[in-house]
């Protein structure tokens, strides 16, 4: 007999603690370039500091008074990057609800339009709470190869007065932002998952599926290729060996993924993907009509993730600088390119463009762009979006057939494999001889000068092979618990009515 999905949920929540701490690492090996949280280093003097010969005049009046130590300033986080950082979250957060719960919900049939934004809203939801109780500390919050420690669980010791690292020495933020920012991407890829079987999902299973999966695959991931101890840590190559050895496994490697090819889109692609097939196609799939029902809100979904889009990947440098400028140019041209590339390409093959097919490019742009955009020139940017903008459009056309999925918004198609191309091409061009900024040695201060674009394709693609396999089989495992403990799939009648009525009782519309 099934339980109820709330006792299973409150279940989850309070066992974690005794769960998860068998799971993580204490060390692994690991490089590149990525989120941190708080290091221990010089701070940024204040704006109101006292002038240095102020302290010189108070030590000559007392030159009897013994020498004592003196304790450093505590880091004082730059303001203008803090001032950034909560717009760039505040951006995501756009780019999540209205922006994809529009999207989506203009993809799908109008009795299913209530469905996906209620799903997309108590999904973001759910996961920000799990977020700050266990989400934050297991993925940013101590050293480990696949997990964080559980020290700063329900953000136990973060205070206004905690800072967390950024890509330059002695720069911080404050770290209850760097939560908040984090916080959201953990919750839009959960969000990103549900396209893939939209239209079918029982409510109950859907929220079930999205805690077990961020538990168990974004987590982890997130950890293995963003987490390190920052660069203070990092003064010679003793202290580099040291916090490579203490950092996630894919950062030990040396993967590169500025803002979540691997760790947001792979990961969800691939779950999208195994979702699909192990729920089914939708009734009358492949003999029944089922058309977008507003590609008006689809083209303003698409807009506000392409607005918002730029918190997401400008945000992902943690300072407001001249990486900053260069990640927010090119999502700018990458984005344009791919959905310039999707739309003629469909207009060659097809006859006509579509706004679908200009929205869904723009989509392929953004995210294969993501982990690309801090490291790559403009020129590689283009090239990354217009080849996005070709290969996902046979993502979602002839690779679709070739799987044979109901795959419902083409979340693997866009997602996955425009994730899957973007990380592997990021490995290309950043290349500094094709115009990227390379790979930067914090022990010298300077890019490295022997970049290899063979041995960083290579990593590149080890991390999407780590990816997609953790993310395969956590889906297959916590779908089949889904399945044995709330069951995946509503009835015909609930799928024929539509789950506006039949998972919420109510209508989007009224004629």
């Amino acid at each position: 007999m099934k339980r109820t999905f709330s006792t299973l949920l409150l279940a989850a929540v309070l066992g974690l603690g005794a769960l998860l701490p068998a799971v993580a690492q204490d060390k692994a090996p690991a490089t590149a370039s990525t989120t941190a949280t708080t290091p221990a280093a010089a701070a940024v003097p204040a704006d109101d500091a006292k002038p240095a010969e102020a302290a010189v005049a108070k030590a000559e009046a007392a030159p009897e008074a013994p020498a004592a130590d003196t304790a450093a300033p505590p880091p004082v986080p730059n303001k203008g990057d803090t001032a950034w950082m909560i717009v760039a979250t505040v951006l995501v957060i756009l780019m999540t609800i209205p922006g994809l719960a529009l999207f989506y919900g203009g993809l799908v049939r109008a009795k299913n339009m209530l469905s996906i934004l209620m799903q997309t809203m108590m999904i973001f939801s759910v996961v920000t709470v799990l977020w700050v109780i266990y989400g934050y500390p297991l993925a940013f919050g101590g050293d480990g190869m696949f997990y964080g420690t559980l020290d700063k669980l329900f953000l136990k010791g973060i205070t206004p007065d905690s800072v967390a690292a950024t890509f330059s020495k002695g720069v911080y933020i404050p770290e209850l932002i760097f939560v908040a920012f984090q916080c959201t991407f953990a919750a839009i890829t959960p969000i990103l998952i549900v396209g893939a079987f939209a239209e079918r999902i029982k409510f109950s299973a859907a929220l079930l599926f999205c805690v077990l999966w961020f538990t168990f695959s974004y987590l982890p991931i997130a950890h293995m290729v963003w987490y390190w101890a920052g660069p203070d840590a990092i003064t010679d190559a003793a202290t580099l060996e040291a916090v490579t050895a203490n950092a996630g496994y894919l950062w030990a490697k040396g993967a590169l993924d500025f803002a979540g090819g691997t760790v947001v889109h792979i990961n969800a692609g691939v779950a999208g993907l195994v979702g699909a097939f192990m729920i089914g196609k939708r009734l009358g799939y492949g003999r029944e009509a089922m058309a977008p029902h507003s590609l008006a809100f689809t083209m303003i979904g698409a807009s506000l993730l392409w607005v918002g889009w730029f918190g997401f990947n400008v945000g992902s440098n943690l300072e407001a600088n001249g990486v900053a400028a260069l990640a927010f140019v090119n999502t700018f041209v990458a984005t344009a390119a791919a959905t310039v590339a999707w739309s003629f390409a469909e207009w060659m093959s097809k006859g006509k463009p579509s706004m679908l097919g200009a929205a869904s490019g723009a989509v392929a742009g953004l995210v294969a762009i993501t982990p690309a955009c801090g490291f790559v020139g403009p020129m590689g940017a283009i090239v990354i979006g217009l080849l996005a903008g070709v290969v996902c459009l046979w993502g979602v056309s002839g690779l679709k057939r070739l799987l044979g999925a109901d795959d419902s918004l083409d979340v693997f198609g866009v997602h996955g494999l425009g994730g899957i191309l973007g990380a592997l091409l990021t490995g290309v061009f950043a290349s500094p001889s094709l115009g990227g900024t390379g790979v930067f040695n914090y022990v010298t201060n300077a890019v490295s000068p022997d970049y290899s674009i063979l041995d960083q394709v290579w990593i590149q693609a080890q991390a999407v092979g780590t990816t997609i396999v953790w993310s395969g089989v956590v889906s297959v495992i916590a779908y089949k618990l889904v399945d044995v403990v709330v069951g995946l799939r509503v009835s015909e009648d609930e799928e024929r009515e539509g789950l506006d009525i039949s998972s919420h009782g109510e209508s989007a519309y009224h004629s």
